[in-house]
């Protein structure tokens, strides 16, 4: 009786520690917000970006990177982003890639632009700044030169 009494207990902790990892892992990927649209933003350089960073304005998530693709014709990197529904971006509105610190990944910073027309599902932020790589900056810094 007292085995099944603690075979009940550690399956009881085994399911709440599940649905705390569902609960937290349905907040991370933005399940209910729904009614989000799709931009894209194309970059030079794309170093440190990857599906699912962060797309923020003034620090606050508001979507994610969902795909990230080379462009053929111009070899630039495009980034696909989804917008909740609830923040519409301005046209002239740009972005750029930003780092969450030294060791940190990089995300999506996008600055309001002033226009009073706003992007449009499957529009693109043409005015775009790529990654900035720490190693290049050191080396510029400190008198060498990047191979690049």
């Amino acid at each position: 009786m007292a085995n099944s009494a603690a075979e009940t207990l550690i399956g009881a902790v085994v399911l709440i520690a599940a649905g705390g990892f569902l609960a937290f892992a349905a907040q991370n990927a933005d399940f209910g917000r729904g009614g989000g649209y799709e931009v894209v933003a194309k970059f030079r350089k794309a170093g440190g970006l990857n599906v699912g960073s962060d797309v923020r304005v003034s620090g606050v998530k508001v979507g994610t990177v969902t795909g990230i693709d080379l462009d053929p014709k111009t070899f630039q990197a495009v980034a696909h982003l989804s917008v909740t529904g609830d923040v519409q971006l301005p046209e002239d509105s740009d972005a750029k890639i930003d780092a969450e610190g030294i060791l940190g990944g990089n995300y999506i910073a996008i600055t309001p632009g002033a226009s009073e027309f706003m992007l449009k599902p499957g529009g693109e932020i043409t005015m775009t700044q790529g990654s900035v790589s720490l190693i290049d900056l050191l080396l510029k810094f400190g008198g060498g030169s990047s191979a690049n």
